[in-house]
């Protein structure tokens, strides 16, 4: 073996474990003109304006639909979204959100504002146009912030899994919302021991038929989240009211929520957002949990692709 080859062997031992283990389905896709990065090499991070850098992967060729997670978990929760739309001519992208995943931790920008920063700089790097933006829980209300703080110019569309929106907080005009000093009880026992609350929790976000196996895969994803940004977005969910901000959105969106969601209630979340965002849809999923894009896969699947071609009809 030549210095050159002891090099390479050496970079790759060094740098391409991670990237094949996290973005080996990107550099396949890429080498077989399976995503837009067809004629130059993929790289699965993109940089943003503060240095964070943000793992994202593509999946699939077509029309563009940009993927968002929610809380504490990444862009693996969308797997079995994009699988199923990727070989039916969608080009899926996602990403794992600052301090998420493979993502790097900066240990700030865990607002609103940074956070749909990070989604536009995803967008641009992508360099997707006409996209459906698809996001769960707290990564509905990176879209919102997106399409408000950056406009539509780049997006076709909306959908919003299970959203956490309008606004999570008790206040004196929001009166159903959940008291301050309970969130802050919650935020202090995940200082202490957050694994011991995953596991004591976990359940709940994928009912009760959801395999043994797949609630201990949602639990690993967790533990892959720091601690600094497992507090602060919950902080930012729960604290950051989008009622006025709601109305202001222009796009066609639908709003899926299953009946049986306990992380957020119909009543409190999807229902109030529908009423608040003009001409949404909102679909109710019967018997559903928060974590409905495994409990009611192939529903969702479908829902996704025929929103996406409502538009060409």
């Amino acid at each position: 073996m030549n210095r050159r080859q002891v090099l390479r062997s050496v970079l790759y031992g060094v740098t391409g474990a991670g990237i094949a283990a996290a973005g080996e389905p990107e550099a396949r896709a890429a080498q077989q003109g399976g995503s837009s990065t067809k004629g130059r090499r993929f790289v699965p991070f993109v940089e943003t304006r503060d240095g964070t850098r943000l793992f994202y992967r593509e999946w699939g060729t077509g029309r563009p639909a940009v993927f968002l997670h929610s809380w504490a978990v990444n862009a693996d929760l969308w797997q079995y979204q994009m699988i199923h739309l990727a070989d039916r001519g969608v080009r899926c992208v996602a990403y794992d959100q600052r301090g998420h995943g493979r993502s790097s931790d900066p240990g700030t920008g865990y607002d609103y504002d940074t956070l749909s920063d990070d989604l536009a700089a995803v967008v641009d790097r992508a360099g997707v146009r006409d996209a459906l933006l698809v996001g769960h829980s707290m990564g509905c209300g990176v879209i919102a912030r997106y399409l408000t703080r950056h406009g539509a110019g780049r997006v076709s569309r909306a959908v919003f899994v299970a959203p956490t929106l309008p606004f999570l907080l008790k206040t004196a005009d929001n009166p159903q919302g959940i008291d301050r000093e309970a969130l802050d009880r919650l935020r202090g026992l995940w200082s202490r021991d957050f694994p011991s609350w995953l596991v004591d929790n976990a359940r709940p976000f994928f009912g009760a038929d959801a395999s043994a196996a797949m609630v201990e895969w949602g639990i690993g994803l967790c533990r892959q989240t720091s601690l600094r940004a497992l507090i602060d977005c919950n902080r930012a969910d729960f604290e950051t009211d989008f009622r006025g901000e709601l109305t202001r959105l222009k796009v066609p969106t639908l709003i899926v929520h299953g009946d049986k969601d306990v992380s957020a209630p119909l009543d409190l979340t999807a229902r109030r957002t529908a009423q608040l965002i003009p001409g949404s849809r909102l679909v109710v999923y019967e018997g559903a949990p928060h974590g409905l894009m495994f409990t009611h896969m192939d529903r969702l699947n479908t829902d996704l692709l025929a929103f996406m071609g409502e538009e060409s009809r």
